[in-house]
């Protein structure tokens, strides 16, 4: 349940590769972003908020206080934050960017390749590592929320730029193009359709949050737990 915050899932895959693959795979990173036209099919991709490889090398572990660990491989770490289902994103990755998904994992222990689909997402259901603390500032927003919301608040900026330059005419004129223009972008956004139970039980402690900051009940407390003292 820690996965899911408002909108957005939290995905987070760790899967062992050799040192040599390690190298490999950081030159590729490295082209990668040097060439950002490579990535067009991911960032096509519009569920996505958020998507990074990185290698871990074996002496880089964390420690947390503790002796180093002994460990045989490199690591390589996916992050991501998307909208929508598991099985949506992992089937949009698949599809849109292949290629890229096989120079990044390339080689690490036991990766079946991008396609076929159902060999992939055994791989990453098998690697993914749960998120214990998942933020998300804008849980009511996916991402196309936030970039209409974003198109909306530049439109508005222009327009309180040149009103001082305008007589009241001229303004009006100025108003109804700009609102014709991103009056698809003027949605309000909420919670989303409940796509799994997790997905539906973590807005039900959200709201209980809320309506506990609302009702003014004492820190730690959930109106539930005040229900059961009989307080509401």
């Amino acid at each position: 349940m820690s996965n899911v915050a408002g909108k957005a899932y939290c995905l987070n895959v760790v899967t062992p590769t050799t040192r040599l693959n390690g190298w490999v795979k950081s030159l590729i990173f490295i082209v990668v972003r040097a060439f950002p036209v490579l990535m067009a099919g991911l960032r096509g991709l519009s569920v996505i908020h958020f998507a990074r490889w990185v290698i871990i090398k074996r002496q880089d572990w964390p420690r947390f206080g503790r002796a180093a660990p002994r460990l045989h491989y490199d690591y390589t770490l996916f992050c991501s934050n998307f909208n929508g289902t598991w099985d949506q994103y992992i089937d949009a990755f698949s599809d849109g960017i292949p290629y890229m998904l096989d120079l990044a994992w390339f080689r690490d222990y036991r990766y079946p390749g991008s396609i076929p689909l159902q060999p992939f997402q055994r791989y990453i259901r098998d690697n993914q590592i749960n998120t214990d603390y998942y933020y998300n500032a804008t849980p009511g927003a996916a991402k196309r929320d936030v970039v209409a919301a974003l198109r909306v608040w530049r439109a508005v900026r222009a327009l309180a730029q040149i009103r001082p330059y305008l007589d009241p005419i001229a303004f009006e004129q100025e108003y109804n193009r700009m609102f014709t223009a991103i009056q698809n972008d003027l949605g309000a956004p909420g919670p989303g359709v409940v796509s799994s139970l997790p997905t539906e039980r973590a807005q039900e402690l959200r709201q209980q949050g809320i309506n506990a900051e609302w009702r003014g009940l004492p820190p730690g407390i959930t109106p539930y737990e005040d229900d059961q003292r009989g307080g509401i």
